[in-house]
């Protein structure tokens, strides 16, 4: 037998114990897993806000309770973020800062929240941003709409590190 026969052989044989039904099944379960892991991480990926590296955003999130909404905290990928219950409450720092608006603006604990009306009136989705705050944090809620305002109060200890600088004033204030 020559050189050339013998690998021949040698290379069919590999082919063989490469090419088993089990080693089949087991390169294609694994395949699986991964995909459906890959999956998983790109759906709890959130959009970073522009100013999302200041260092104030990750005390931010480092504050941010394990608990919003009785949702617990997810996984979450990207900077200067976090999410509960499987993303119905979202926060992002380091979004751009509001400037004055007539938009409504609320007062929760001492913090300042400006609830985007365009956004709720088309989605349904509440979206409020700190204001006075820089950087601004912004709250995504997709639950109802009364329960807005206990989000805000559970995640006031996560706002509470960035100083206010400005405040929201009434119409009455402007007289």
């Amino acid at each position: 037998m020559d050189h050339s026969t013998a690998a021949k052989e040698s290379h069919g044989r590999f082919a063989r114990k490469i090419l088993r039904p089990r080693r089949i099944a087991t390169i294609l379960a694994a395949a699986a897993i991964v995909s459906s892991g890959l999956l998983f991480v790109d759906s709890r990926r959130i959009d970073s806000g522009p100013n999302a590296e200041d260092p104030k955003c990750s005390k931010v999130v480092d504050q941010s309770p394990g608990e919003v909404a009785s949702g617990s905290r997810d996984w979450a990928i990207g900077q200067g973020v976090a999410s509960w219950g499987s993303g119905s409450t979202i926060l992002r720092c380091g979004v751009d800062e509001l400037k004055p608006t007539v938009n409504l603006c609320i007062s929760v604990d001492g913090v300042d929240w400006v609830l985007d009306e365009g956004r709720l009136k088309e989605t349904g989705v509440s979206v409020l941003t700190t204001y006075g705050r820089s950087p601004a944090v912004e709250v995504t809620y997709s639950g109802g709409r009364e329960e807005v305002g206990g989000v805000l109060v559970e995640l006031k200890k996560s706002v509470d590190g960035i100083p206010q600088n400005r405040k929201c004033v009434g119409y009455g204030e402007t007289l």
